[in-house]
């Protein structure tokens, strides 16, 4: 048996990024869950991504996997990607490599300079060894990092790539309305992102014409995450189920040092 696996950041500039990220004077303790350490990305580095695709933070599935967007919404971008026809030409980076703590965390800090000047890093590092050609923001503290990437000095005067701003993956639920609503709501935008962004990744990981969501999530919207994404060694299930992590306690400091994980067989 042949398992693929993400080999990591072995080669440069990834392994100085990852070596020397921001410590505790950066990301303060009382705003992101430092004790688990930074998760910085998912996906190619090897210079084969064509779509870049931002998200906020790191949550507990992500935690136990060391890779960014497991979870639900992983594998709703998984399937948006799928959707735009990139199975594999793609690569994912956060707003912050620390989970956010408390309800304001990410809003108070997405415009601190150190935390901006790590981020653009790596993103000139991706828009370097990439020709990307679409990016795709989900949720607003992507965009907002997208928006400071490219008031930076480093983007001036690069070509643009298509750019497309969504709602977060799971905003339906979090939202505490009507869900199904939400999510149609939600759809719709998603459609018009994919009119928006084929043109630019053609020819596409697996051509054809673009089909778009219906109303609701179907059961392919949630597809496994490529075991090629993951660390060596990582159990398929990881990627092939939601909600296998739990943020476990009786009080919110005893959820932010316990993670329930359950395994399938």
């Amino acid at each position: 048996m042949v398992t693929p696996f993400c080999p990591g950041y072995s080669d440069e500039p990834f392994r100085t990024l990852v070596e020397s990220y921001p410590d505790t004077s950066v990301y303060p303790s009382n705003a992101f869950r430092v004790e688990w350490g930074p998760i910085f990305h998912r996906g190619r580095l090897d210079g084969t991504a064509r779509v870049l695709v931002l998200g906020q933070d790191p949550a507990q599935h992500e935690t136990i996997a060391r890779r960014i967007l497991m979870g639900t919404a992983g594998r709703r971008v998984q399937g948006f990607l799928n959707r735009l026809g990139i199975d594999r030409s793609y690569v994912m980076i956060n707003a912050f490599i620390f989970s956010v703590y408390g309800q304001q965390g990410g809003a108070q800090h997405i415009d601190d300079a150190a935390i901006t000047d790590y981020r653009n890093k790596w993103l000139k590092a991706v828009l370097d060894a990439n020709q990307v050609g679409a990016v795709v923001a989900f949720g607003a503290l992507a965009d907002k990092a997208w928006q400071k990437w490219l008031a930076s000095p480093d983007a001036a005067g690069r070509p643009a790539p298509a750019y497309r701003k969504l709602p977060h993956p799971t905003s339906p639920e979090a939202g505490g309305g009507d869900v199904v609503a939400a999510t149609k709501a939600m759809l719709a935008t998603y459609n018009a992102g994919l009119a928006a962004l084929a043109p630019a990744v053609a020819p596409a990981d697996h051509p054809g014409p673009i089909v778009p969501y219906g109303d609701a999530f179907a059961p392919n919207d949630e597809p496994a995450i490529p075991q090629r994404d993951l660390p060596a060694g990582m159990p398929a299930w990881m990627g092939a189920r939601n909600e296998w992590a739990v943020r476990e306690g009786t009080t919110a400091a005893d959820k932010r040092l316990n993670i329930r994980v359950t395994a399938s067989l």
